[in-house]
């Protein structure tokens, strides 16, 4: 059965995004202890390209699969996770791009470009580093791994910031999340 990725934000209810966020069956990688530990020849590049040694996954399905399986640990190591192994990936900024978000109903939704949907809140909490001047700013999105927000997301984010007040915070899941780096 071929991919159909789900609908635009922007068209989305809170009702409809989260059943969509509810729908996403993945692995249970918390409940599996892989007994070998490797090296997956793998790289996430900080635009959210990934790469098997050297060449370039082209295959958004391929791609989206792989994403399934990542987890990051407390020391910040990525891994791809099997039931039999667990491997190394490079990830040289994060894991995902945020590429659209929406305020919606009081949270705040965002899409990955492995079109996974997350709301940002207590389990997804949006954190900010770099300077005033160029910010980073990411949201979690599930075991350790997060999604940097691309230029016009960041701009959307901020556009709700000043529709939120004039503090440059937003609030999304009973949490409140600053937008100026630490």
């Amino acid at each position: 059965m071929p991919y159909e990725p789900p609908p635009d934000l922007a068209g989305m209810t809170l009702e409809q995004i989260a059943t969509e966020v509810a729908a996403r069956k993945l692995p249970p990688l918390d409940q599996w202890a892989p007994g070998r530990t490797g090296d997956s020849g793998m790289r996430i590049a900080a635009d959210g390209s990934w790469y098997h040694e050297g060449s370039r996954i082209t295959r958004p399905a391929m791609v989206r699969a792989f994403s399934g399986l990542l987890t990051r640990d407390v020391d910040g190591q990525h891994w791809l996770v099997t039931p039999v192994e667990k491997l190394t990936i490079e990830v040289e900024d994060a894991a995902f791009i945020a590429t659209d978000c929406r305020a919606v109903d009081g949270d705040i939704a965002f899409r990955t470009n492995t079109d996974e949907l997350v709301f940002a809140g207590p389990d997804h909490p949006i954190r900010v580093d770099g300077t005033d001047d160029a910010p980073a700013v990411y949201v979690t999105v599930r075991h350790g791994c997060e999604a940097r927000l691309d230029r016009s997301t960041w701009l959307q984010l901020a556009e709700i910031a000043l529709a939120q007040g004039d503090n440059w915070t937003v609030i999304s899941g009973g949490e409140t999340f600053s937008l100026v780096p630490a």
